[in-house]
């Protein structure tokens, strides 16, 4: 496995079409919207989310891609089965705690690369991941659409006995018609790499890129619509801390409207352009 010697800023361009990105638990599962500026969001939980699951599918359990945070998990328990480890039950009293933050790390792909908290049961200390995104925002307004729909049929007897045998259920559904969203991210080695890093290396990062790629393309479901990836702006520093601001950088990428007397309802509807004039030497813009 190669160590990580580059730090990577990165953005990250994704739509929906009819469909819902992100729902919102506290706001009857409704797409999330900026109640300011009625800009679409999307958190990088979600993100992530689909990263894992991407993970579990492409790696299919092999050894060092366990998923930490996934579906029905007892995390406690994982993490009580680190403190068991052989190599940690050998160590003093003070030292357990380090020893199976190690162990977590090289078992769970998710610990090594975004972080986590393990010191809600047995202590396996806490880890800081080197992969880093922010929310997602849309680059223009969205419009939150709710949908009534009928499903012919009942749960229950009582419900057939209420409606005299006519067996319908009334539901809503929430989507938004269209929108672009931009996420940013960012991978530093300097948490990845050394004693107290989490061993996050080359090879994973690839893994990263290859999921940013594909995880809507397994990740199917009529509530969330069309969603795809439709660009990835990679700045490759040429040293572990940088050769540049990631704010400078990102302005770099523009977003603009073809026509803004209509509402966009594609990708085709926009212009993406970067602007590589004076861009550092010492960093590599890559374009997937």
């Amino acid at each position: 496995m190669s160590e990580l010697k580059n730090r990577y800023d990165f953005v990250y361009l994704f739509d929906v079409q009819d469909g819902n990105p992100n729902g919102d638990p506290d706001a009857g599962n409704l797409p999330r919207i900026d109640p300011e500026t009625g800009h679409g969001v999307v958190t990088d939980v979600c993100l992530k989310r689909k990263l894992r699951n991407y993970v579990q599918i492409a790696k299919q359990g092999a050894s060092g891609y366990d998923i930490f945070v996934k579906e029905k998990a007892i995390l406690n328990n994982l993490i009580a089965e680190a403190r068991n480890a052989d190599e940690v039950r050998t160590k003093g009293e003070g030292e357990k705690a380090e020893a199976a933050r190690k162990v977590m790390c090289r078992r769970f792909f998710d610990v090594r690369t975004f972080g986590a908290v393990m010191s809600t049961g047995e202590n396996a200390g806490q880890v800081r991941g080197p992969v880093q995104l922010t929310f997602s925002r849309s680059v223009d307004p969205i419009v939150p659409l709710e949908h009534s729909i009928t499903r012919m049929a009942v749960a229950t007897p009582a419900e057939a006995l209420k409606q005299a045998g006519e067996n319908r259920t009334m539901g809503r559904k929430s989507t938004v018609p269209y929108g672009l969203y931009v996420a940013k991210g960012f991978v530093s080695p300097s948490v990845a790499n050394g004693d107290k890093g989490t061993g996050f290396t080359e090879e994973d990062l690839g893994l990263i890129w290859e999921g940013l790629d594909q995880m809507f393309e397994h990740d199917r479901s009529a509530a969330r619509g069309m969603m795809s990836k439709q660009r990835l702006f990679i700045f490759k520093h040429d040293s572990q801390l940088g050769n540049a601001p990631a704010h400078a950088l990102f302005d770099r990428i523009q977003i603009r409207r073809k026509d803004d007397s209509k509402p966009p309802r594609s990708f085709s509807d926009y212009e993406v352009k970067v602007n590589r004039d004076g861009l550092p030497g010492s960093v590599q813009l890559i374009e997937r």
